[in-house]
């Protein structure tokens, strides 16, 4: 990979974002303790800030207008596998084997198919989820090319990270998995279900683990030592050393995205940015690019009303 990865010894893994109000951010008074509180103005997380920057249209129509899509074969495969991988560290050290993932497929499949039964719907044919679940299995053993999770005790799994700026945008995501050294140093871990990106591709593929360790570094004071990406079909390791400096970059690289947005919600228009992802987009047929008109704009926006507690040493 392009970038080099410090050596962790002893590492240990120890212990729906809201839509723009259009709207300069409020104060909120004191909170107990001391502490200000600040009024959440919008939320991002780094699927929908992705999707502004891939199209503005795509994520009104995912964060404004709220439209279903259908779910896809690729990205339940990557459900399972995330859901199987959580089960798996769920396991005494010593058992966390190949075929102890393996074991686990069937269930967490059946699993996936009550919580959302259109998943069925998937297959035409009973051969065709059988190749389907194969293709889950063959992503878990290439996990264990890749490390050996009976030397590993995870921090945090699926753990919800958050950090509402002084701007009042709340930063929010879910992280596959936090390894913490009993030096301090903490490593981000994200298990990828795709191809790995080509080089010239890698920074883009690290927008999501840069918004994790901004979080991170908001909450505890901490850069993480490591980004990791773990793509396991083609089995290879993504790493990525962050600074601060980078990170207060990112920081403002959010609030433009932010500001973007607000601006948009403001003037109604989100703009569609045809591309060769085109193809796997749900609402083509609403899409202007495509021959296809948008429905109307929301009259009302949802009201955002949470609020979070910030030290005031912090203000």
């Amino acid at each position: 990979m392009s970038v080099a990865s410090p050596n962790l010894t002893g590492m240990t893994t120890t212990a729906a974002d809201s839509p723009p109000t259009s709207g300069a951010p409020g104060e909120g008074g004191p909170g107990p303790g001391g502490r200000t509180e600040l009024t959440i103005v919008g939320s991002l997380s780094p699927s929908r800030a992705s999707d502004f920057k891939t199209c503005p249209l795509l994520y009104r129509f995912r964060s404004i207008d709220r439209l279903p899509e259908r779910p896809s074969a690729a990205a339940t495969r990557g459900t399972l596998v995330h859901a199987v991988l959580e089960r798996l560290f769920d396991l005494p050290l010593g058992q966390r084997s190949p075929a102890a993932a393996e074991a686990l497929v069937e269930p967490e499949w059946q699993r996936l198919r009550t919580e959302v039964p259109e998943l069925t719907e998937l297959f035409e044919t009973p051969e065709a989820l059988a190749e389907w679940l194969a293709s889950a299995r063959a992503l878990l053993e290439g996990y264990f090319t890749l490390e050996d999770p009976n030397r590993l005790v995870p921090a945090e799994r699926e753990r919800l990270v958050e950090v509402v700026l002084e701007s009042g945008l709340r930063l929010r995501g879910f992280v596959d998995r936090i390894d913490v050294a009993p030096t301090g140093d903490i490593r981000v871990v994200d298990y990828k279900t795709g191809a790995a990106p080509r080089e010239s591709f890698e920074g883009k593929a690290m927008f999501q683990l840069k918004f994790y360790a901004l979080v991170i570094w908001r909450t505890r004071g901490v850069v993480p030592r490591l980004l990791r990406l773990l793509y396991l079909g083609d089995r290879e390791v993504l790493d990525y050393v962050p600074d601060p400096d980078e990170l207060v970059r990112f920081e403002r690289t959010l609030q433009a995205i932010w500001a973007a947005i607000d601006r948009a919600t403001a003037a109604r228009d989100f703009r569609p940015n045809p591309g060769p992802l085109c193809g796997w987009c749900d609402h083509q047929a609403l899409c202007p690019a495509h021959g296809g008109t948008p429905p109307p704009f929301p009259d009302a926006l949802p009201p955002i009303t949470e609020s979070v507690t910030t030290p005031a040493s912090e203000d």
